[in-house]
């Protein structure tokens, strides 16, 4: 797309900001809309695109290709203006394909873990000195952004899984941590669920490798019915890489490993969580695979920071700390809060913010069964993400499944802009709070780390 112009509806997002980023150090002139200002749109001004606050017909001006996300509605003015002028809509993932022509794509996709996994495996090749182009779901806290245009032959990206756009890319190696019932108000049912993620792992180059979970049945079951080359990890000791004598302590952890039945030595991973060993084995297996020496792995592994917003420490003294996590859905919110019970606090004090209606409502039973790790939990209005309510389904109905499911927990429904106060004001000392959920609760968090840094200075 060199020398063309490129406007992207909805650019503020984590993964369409990413795109648009290696578009513009790509040399192509980039727009852009959203509808509210933020540090990604910032960043993205003083990297050269030109950003439209609100969505208007007007602000495709000169542009030759739209792309957009399927959290734009069918109905934005600049949708309906593209089509009306005959210009080229791009989904998201069609740019991304577009970016990865010529390289060696390491494709990373599943229900949950692809940004920690995805962020594993670029520092890991960042780290081999291979130059990697990145394309990340999250900010990777060791480049500081969500993408870098590497010079090398090898292409890392988060393949979204949630509107079927993951069926863009063509790996030549792939990473699926798992396979939930995710996103069912896009698919038709589970079976379309799998199928769909059976099309992604047969469309992996045959002389790459898919690396699959084991402990998944679902990822289990597709992978043995696929002919090139793959591998299993997992905890269990049939997996062709595992984990021996796993220590998890606080929020790091360290394990000793076994490949393909050779002892593969040890590693120190600086995330809590069985599930983050699972990711890492993943990873390993994948440096394996490419040649890369056992000690730039463990390097890799151990020099890992973090991605935003999965278990990020915001705030901690000698009585509390307080964690920000994207945990949206029951299966990552029982691993965060598994992983938070590490720290061995006093009590684990958990707001949640509910993501969708329609993820409320299809997964409401599985909420209810959760949140056993938390011992005082806040819920909140749900988070819309543009869609329209539905009726009987609300943040206050489902505290009050969750509460009747777990009689003695203490479970409280607290309207979002009522959180910190209340939080502030039931703080115990040794207490851990963490924010759960992918919406906007990252500013009550953000709103918490103030009020208890005002607190520390008024000691």
């Amino acid at each position: 797309m060199s020398g063309r112009h490129i406007h992207f509806v909805g650019i503020g997002g984590i993964g369409m900001s990413g795109i648009a980023r290696l578009f513009l150090r790509r040399g192509v002139k980039v727009s852009g809309s959203d509808i509210k200002e933020s540090g990604i749109i910032s960043e993205l001004r003083q990297c050269g695109a030109e950003v439209f606050l609100g969505h208007s017909a007007d602000n495709l001006r000169g542009a030759d290709v739209i792309v957009y996300t399927s959290a734009v509605n069918e109905e934005n003015p600049e949708i309906t203006e593209a089509r009306k002028r005959g210009l080229p809509l791009l989904k998201r993932a069609e740019a991304l394909a577009e970016l990865m022509t010529g390289r060696s794509v390491i494709a990373v996709t599943g229900s949950h873990g692809k940004t920690t996994t995805t962020s594993l495996a670029s520092c890991l090749l960042m780290e081999a000195g291979l130059s990697p182009v990145v394309s990340v779901g999250g900010i990777l806290r060791n480049i500081n952004t969500n993408a870098c245009d590497g010079d090398g032959k090898f292409f890392v990206a988060e393949a979204d899984e949630s509107d079927g756009s993951f069926l863009y890319y063509k790996p030549r190696y792939s990473i699926v941590t798992n396979i939930d019932r995710e996103h069912l108000d896009y698919y038709k049912d589970f079976a379309h669920v799998l199928e769909s993620y059976g099309r992604f792992i047969s469309q992996t180059d045959k002389d790459g490798c898919v690396f699959g979970c084991a402990d998944d049945a679902n990822v289990a079951g597709l992978l043995r019915g696929y002919g090139g080359k793959k591998i299993f990890f997992g905890m269990g000791r049939e997996n062709d890489i595992y984990p021996e004598n796993v220590r998890l302590d606080g929020l790091s952890s360290t394990f000793e490993c076994r490949y393909r039945g050779r002892d593969a030595g040890s590693f120190r991973l600086p995330l809590g969580g069985m599930h983050n060993v699972g990711n890492a084995l993943s990873v390993i297996a994948l440096g394996f695979e490419l040649g890369i020496d056992r000690d730039v792995i463990c390097r890799a592994l151990n020099g890992y920071q973090g991605s935003k917003r999965r278990l990020e420490i915001k705030f901690q003294d000698s009585e509390h700390i307080l964690i920000d996590d994207y945990a949206h859905h029951p299966t990552e919110i029982k691993a965060t809060l598994s992983a938070v019970r590490q720290l061995k606090r006093q009590r684990v004090v958990a707001v949640f913010q509910p993501h969708r209606y329609t993820r409320t409502s299809l997964l409401s039973g599985e909420f209810c069964g959760c949140f056993g790790d938390a011992d005082y939990l806040v819920l909140t209005d749900i988070y819309s993400a543009g869609e329209r309510p539905i009726e009987g389904v609300s943040g206050e109905e489902l505290c009050r499944m969750v509460a009747s499911a777990n009689p003695g927990k203490r479970v409280v429904f607290v309207p979002k802009e009522e959180i910190a106060a209340r939080i502030t004001a039931l703080l115990l000392p040794g207490d851990c709070v963490i924010t759960l959920g992918a919406g906007d609760i990252s500013r009550i968090c953000d709103e918490l780390s103030e009020r208890f840094q005002g607190v520390c200075q008024g000691k």
